[in-house]
């Protein structure tokens, strides 16, 4: 799989699929470009499709900074150098702070904007001594079992991992969570201390689409209503039963939207 120096990082992604529009996927925090595979195999055979990892996770370079704003130039420059835009960009949580800034500094490089369990808003305070707690510990430690565990509650719905249905998935994904690095950490800082852009989301002027999981614990549904209500003519959905990582949980809910949302754009 192809790597790639943009903004002066080496940016690990995929690029699959053939089609005249192309979508870019881009992760949330202690993931990687896999969380989309579902979508990945479900839009390659009509669309060109990439996926990428930030700076410092995945298989991307460990290099800083990792505030959001270098993350959103990581972004446009692999959208330049790549000779793809303007391309639809989904984002789901730590990616949607990135799609945001992307749509409201770059319009010419978006097409329609795709967010999922994301949020304009700073982290809420009250979140602030649980997270840094966390991230002391992968620091010292890494991601260890119980700091896995305890993540696998804010990334996924209770619903979802009280299903038996589900076991293989959860020791699947849990096993990536613990796959990280100790350097994760500076990564982890960018999310946890980044600055809320409630003021740029009324510079979004291509078609968004807003989709969120009823049983978002890490970004409630309320701060995807707030985005949608503040981008013009933004459209929300919510999916039952899904968490912070709507497109693992409820894969053919998540491919149906956005499927049907590229074909009207086609």
């Amino acid at each position: 799989m192809p790597q790639i120096n943009v903004n002066g990082v080496e940016i690990f992604y995929t690029d699959q699929g053939i089609g005249e529009q192309t979508i870019v996927f881009s992760h949330g925090l202690l993931w990687s470009h896999k969380m989309f595979a579902d979508q990945i195999d479900f839009l390659q055979t009509r669309f060109r499709v990439i996926a990428y990892d930030h700076r410092g996770q995945g298989q991307s370079e460990v290099k800083g900074p990792f505030d959001m704003d270098t993350l959103a130039e990581d972004a446009a420059a692999l959208i330049k150098v790549l000779k793809i835009g303007p391309v639809h960009f989904a984002g789901l949580s730590m990616g949607g702070f990135v799609g945001m800034r992307l749509a409201s500094r770059y319009p010419e490089l978006i097409k329609s904007l795709i967010l999922l369990g994301t949020s304009a808003n700073a982290e809420p305070v009250e979140n602030l001594p649980k997270y840094k707690t966390l991230n002391g510990i992968v620091k010292w430690l890494g991601v260890v079992p119980p700091v896995a565990s305890k993540v696998m509650k804010i990334m996924f719905a209770d619903s979802w991992l009280n299903d038996p249905l589900n076991a293989q998935k959860i020791d699947f994904w849990k096993s990536e969570l613990k796959a990280n690095k100790r350097n994760v950490t500076g990564a982890v800082e960018g999310v946890i201390y980044r600055k809320g852009i409630e003021h740029e989301l009324g510079n979004v002027t291509c078609p968004t689409m807003v989709i969120v999981g009823d049983e978002d614990v890490a970004t409630k549904p309320l701060k995807s209503k707030f985005i949608q209500m503040s981008i013009p003519k933004s459209k929300l959905h919510r999916i039952i039963g899904a968490g912070h990582s709507s497109s693992i949980e409820k894969p053919k809910e998540v491919n149906r939207l956005i499927g049907d949302w590229l074909i009207e754009r086609s």
